[in-house]
């Protein structure tokens, strides 16, 4: 399996993480290369480098590649590493992650396109977040690949019990496209009618521009950092609120985390979101670039507490119902096994059970 260093700051990382708290490692022979590191451009090409070595090291031994890639700078170091394990034969899963692939591939000339879907090709099976994802993936790959794997978290037995605050709390990268400038707009024109309204930012700032906006808000905002697990679900606890008004999004598990926890989330309807809230009954769902939106959203919120806990009680009844993490390992397993019998019975229909 490839991917970024477990301890990289953002969804991948967390989602491999989870797999081991899973215990997939324990059902397969799993060796995990981490293929990029927080840091320097110079530091990202020598762990690339690196990982790529170490892949070789393992090529002859390896039965199948998983590769986590998304759109950028992940599709072009993760397609090395298809196309090595393609030329040896070895069974090839793409786990397709980050929600804006129709930007990076439509700024593509149309050799560029053909090169991005001969590499896609070479997945046995190619795994996204979400329905909305494989309607995305389906004229370039066709449908027989597809396969739909939402995200996965561990159920807390801890959770909130409490929904008296108006705290409200957002976790991931701290930019334009995540809606955060959005986010900061409001809070102001919240603070009106909710005086005790505050909003806690956990994550890495992006955007300098941004940062100073949230400085200058002190008495409103709190920048916490990027936040361990531990720390993170101590401020789950403390805020009701969840929010994340992003613009676009593959099936962020921070979102679902929060839903984990009994947080009453709000945020975009874009990639897999709509599929973790139904909008009035496991969270709200809002309109993406719309500062309007989200204020009124919020402002709903904020005035009732009694919604707050509905919310927040169906949310959490819904992941432990269809995104529980034994459930991902349990599909996982069973993706590798179909990828094993294409590779020792080439052949027959048993790849296709």
């Amino acid at each position: 399996m490839i991917g970024p260093a477990r301890n990289v700051m953002g969804g991948v990382s967390t989602a491999v993480n989870n797999y081991y708290l899973a215990g997939l490692d324990q059902r397969v022979n799993l060796t995990y290369i981490a293929t990029m590191v927080d840091g320097s451009k110079f530091c990202k090409l020598l762990k690339a480098i690196g990982a790529y070595v170490r892949f070789l090291t393992y090529l002859l031994r390896m039965d199948i590649l998983h590769a986590h890639m998304s759109p950028g700078a992940s599709y072009y170091r993760k397609k090395i590493f298809v196309d090595t394990a393609s030329v040896f034969c070895k069974k090839v899963i793409i786990h397709f992650r980050g929600g804006d692939f129709q930007t990076f591939f439509q700024d593509k000339s149309s050799n560029a396109k053909k090169k991005i879907v001969a590499t896609f090709a070479k997945a046995d099976y190619f795994i996204v977040l979400s329905p909305e994802w494989k309607e995305v993936f389906v004229p370039l790959i066709g449908e027989e690949k597809l396969i739909v794997l939402g995200n996965a978290v561990s159920i807390p037995e801890k959770y909130k019990d409490s929904y008296s605050d108006h705290n409200i709390l957002f976790v991931g990268r701290l930019c334009i496209n995540k809606g955060v400038g959005d986010l900061l707009a409001v809070i102001p024109m919240l603070k009106r009618k909710f005086p005790d309204i505050h909003l806690f930012l956990a994550g890495v700032w992006e955007d300098e521009e941004l940062r100073q906006t949230a400085t200058d808000l002190k008495e409103e905002v709190t920048f916490l950092g990027w936040l361990d697990r531990h720390t993170l679900a101590q401020y789950m606890e403390k805020c009701s609120i969840f929010v994340l008004p992003t613009y676009y999004e593959g099936q962020p598990n921070a979102l679902l985390e929060a839903m984990a926890m009994g947080m009453t989330a709000i945020a975009t309807a874009v990639g897999g979101i709509p599929q973790l809230i139904e909008d009035g009954k496991t969270g709200r769902l809002i309109t993406p670039r719309d500062v309007d939106s989200l204020s009124r959203g919020l402002k709903e919120l904020l005035a009732d507490e009694k919604l707050r806990s509905q919310l927040g009680t169906a949310a959490r009844e819904r992941v432990k119902e269809r995104h529980g993490i034994n459930q991902l390992a349990n599909e996982l397993y069973r993706i590798y096994k179909l990828c094993h019998a294409k590779a020792v019975y080439p052949n027959s229909d048993r790849g296709n059970e």
